[in-house]
């Protein structure tokens, strides 16, 4: 890591109003970058045009003003930058570690079902069963004929490809020391599809280093994504950022704090009369 700054980035989705849990994380990073005099960035990741919506940006902005946070101007949109992905996604073309996978979800579970009745079973990752790589052994002709008929398609990496092409790759946690970096637990993940040019993976990763973020501070339940981060940095030759992970907050019923939650949500809090101090002191954070 080379960085002049000590910098550090709160990413949300304007999918919904932020919760207890995201206050917590935006603080988090903050109080990093403010520590060793850095800059912490907003970063709005909304590539999914679906579910992304501009009130929910807003009240992102809004949120985080009233707890007192500052951030660099202008905010990392990241609509704004999918020529950034293209590019990311030229260069892993060239490796040609990228293939298109014309699998549909109900064609992957066929295929994982498949091989659970035959004699061989098939690999299991940290959220189940991996793609099976049916399109990565498919012919040129065919993958051609496919393009050319116009079926939508996703591209996937080929991480045995991809690992061939980087030596020992690992990441620095500030919690647990130097981690081995092993993206195959996670297969041939996806990376862009037809009609959404990148992925979280993909877009986090070029986004880190646009940024030149030093610390990439997450929640645990982020963990595990850093496998296939840090493959994609490797690749692309980016510096590599250290990495914290926070606890995850709960509610007490148990459940992890959700945007589907209202009750939890900053807006509904500060319309009952709530100040950012009892926010700080609901989630421990000093």
């Amino acid at each position: 890591m080379s960085y002049d700054k000590f910098n550090t980035r709160f990413a949300p989705s304007p999918s919904g109003y932020l919760h207890l849990g995201n206050a917590y994380s935006a603080m988090f990073a903050e109080h990093a970058a403010r520590e060793k005099n850095g800059q912490f960035f907003l970063r709005i990741e909304d590539i999914d045009r679906q579910r992304c919506r501009p009130e929910f940006e807003e009240s992102i902005k809004e949120d985080l003003d009233w707890l007192g946070l500052k951030w660099e101007k202008p905010v990392h949109r990241q609509s704004d930058h999918l020529e950034n992905y293209q590019t990311a996604l030229n260069a892993l073309q060239k490796m040609q570690v990228l293939y298109p996978c014309f699998c549909t979800r109900k064609d992957i579970v066929a295929e994982i079902s498949q091989a659970n009745r035959a004699s061989h079973q098939t690999i299991s990752g940290p959220f189940g069963p991996i793609y099976p790589g049916t399109c990565r052994n498919i012919s040129v002709d065919e993958r051609q004929f496919q393009l050319a008929a116009g079926v939508t398609y996703a591209l996937r990496i080929d991480v045995v490809r991809a690992l061939s092409l980087v030596n020992d790759i690992h990441w620095i946690d500030n919690d647990q020391g130097k981690v081995a970096a092993k993206p195959e637990i996670f297969g041939d993940v996806v990376l862009a599809r037809k009609a959404i040019p990148t992925s979280y993976h993909l877009s986090v990763t070029v986004d880190d280093n646009l940024q030149k973020i030093a610390l990439v501070t997450r929640g645990e339940d982020l963990r595990l994504a850093t496998h296939i981060h840090r493959l994609l940095q490797e690749l692309l030759g980016y510096d590599v950022p250290e990495y914290r992970f926070h606890s995850l907050l709960f509610g007490k019923d148990g459940k992890q704090y959700s945007k589907r939650n209202n009750s939890v949500t900053l807006r509904t809090l500060r319309e009952l009369g709530h100040t950012p101090t009892n926010i700080r002191e609901m989630v421990q954070f000093y």
